[in-house]
């Protein structure tokens, strides 16, 4: 019988690694109330039952609202893991894995909008819808100088102030923006970014062993090419495979 690593001991024990997912990670079935994921929570789900399967557990989603209540959760111990953009903010709370993606943030803006790059967007008077606590808009607060950031709790609801013309553009990673100018006829991706988000898995403060399990993991995922190939099965625009490095 092979032996289990103690770094991961304790999964295997649980029979199970739970997965915190935050909007706009995941939709949920109506009816059977299943999760599916999207965008970057179609990517967790993915290599988590890689890591799943290799250990003999099961994977156990978890349904959040904002990346503040994933954290919160393996903050208290409830989940095991998140995938989240590695901020400074949020290494004081929970510790990062090496990169596993990235893909870049822009803006979504209407039909006959003026506003055609991004540095047309931090005009006076512009108001830029953004989703607070959002890895898109920390980085956003950090460049924008003159326009108004308009915060909402969720994506949909960022969304809203821009149909509503509440707001001149919408702030967002491309790929979601992609799936936001289908539901706005005549709206436009920018075709320029304002910044890359490199994703990392999340997990509990203090547990060396595991971060360096996963990582040794990634490395190995990423060598192999089990990350480009899920990119391609969930055809992600904007998405690549993290370039080498260390977390932060």
């Amino acid at each position: 019988m092979q032996r289990t690593d103690p770094r991961v001991a304790d999964l295997v024990r649980a029979g199970k690694i739970r997965v915190a997912l935050f909007l706009p990670q995941y939709t949920k079935d109506p009816v059977s109330g299943e999760l599916c994921g999207v965008g970057m929570g179609f990517l967790a789900i993915e290599i988590v039952r890689v890591l799943a399967t290799r250990l003999g557990i099961e994977v156990l989603l978890m349904e959040f609202p904002t990346p503040p209540k994933a954290v919160e959760c393996l903050k208290t111990g409830a989940c095991d893991v998140a995938f989240l953009g590695i901020e400074s903010s949020r290494a004081a709370e929970v510790d990062f894995s090496t990169p596993i993606v990235q893909f870049d943030y822009t803006c979504l803006v209407s039909a006959g909008s003026p506003i055609h790059s991004i540095a047309d967007v931090d005009g006076s008077g512009l108001r830029i819808a953004v989703v607070g606590n959002h890895a898109s808009t920390m980085t956003l607060r950090r460049i924008v100088k003159h326009a108004e950031l308009v915060d909402a709790e969720l994506p949909d609801q960022a969304f809203d102030l821009l149909r509503a013309g509440n707001a001149d553009a919408f702030a967002l990673p491309r790929d979601q923006l992609g799936d936001y100018a289908l539901k706005l006829p005549g709206s436009r991706v920018l075709a320029d970014s304002y910044g890359v988000n490199l994703v990392a898995m999340a997990i509990p403060k203090g547990q060396t062993g595991r971060r360096a399990y996963l990582n040794e993991f990634i490395d190995e995922a990423k060598a192999s090419g089990l990350i480009q190939r899920a990119i391609d099965r969930g055809t992600l625009r904007g998405f690549a495979v993290a370039l080498a490095g260390t977390s932060h």
